[in-house]
């Protein structure tokens, strides 16, 4: 954990979340500047800083998180969805924390 990773906070439950999933080794909870209908996060407890930052030791995290948004888009009524991963500050990414942005709903999805 990072203590100053707003992320950690939330997995640790210092910083309260829309959570829609939880187990061992990740969390899931809704963004809060969503960008669609439904916009949620899936984030590992782990800290990993991006996924430039990822090596073979994570295949598997990557694989559950991936594995993981069709399952809870489909529990919370998308039946398409984008994922979204930002890598570096050039990449978009402003928490530096590994983490994929699940989106949909409604007829358009945003082209960025």
């Amino acid at each position: 954990m990072s203590a100053d990773c707003i992320f950690c906070k939330i997995v640790q439950g210092d910083i309260p979340s829309k959570k829609i999933y939880e187990d061992d080794d990740v969390i899931a909870f809704h963004d809060i500047h969503p960008i669609t209908k439904v916009h949620f996060l899936i984030v590992p407890k782990q800290h990993v800083e991006s996924l430039a930052s990822c090596s073979s030791q994570h295949q598997t995290l990557l694989g559950k998180m991936l594995l993981l948004a069709p399952e809870l888009a489909k529990q919370q009524g998308l039946v398409g969805f984008r994922t979204m991963i930002n890598t570096g500050r050039e990449g978009g990414q402003e928490v530096f924390h590994i983490h994929m942005h699940v989106f949909g709903g409604g007829d358009t999805l945003p082209r960025t």
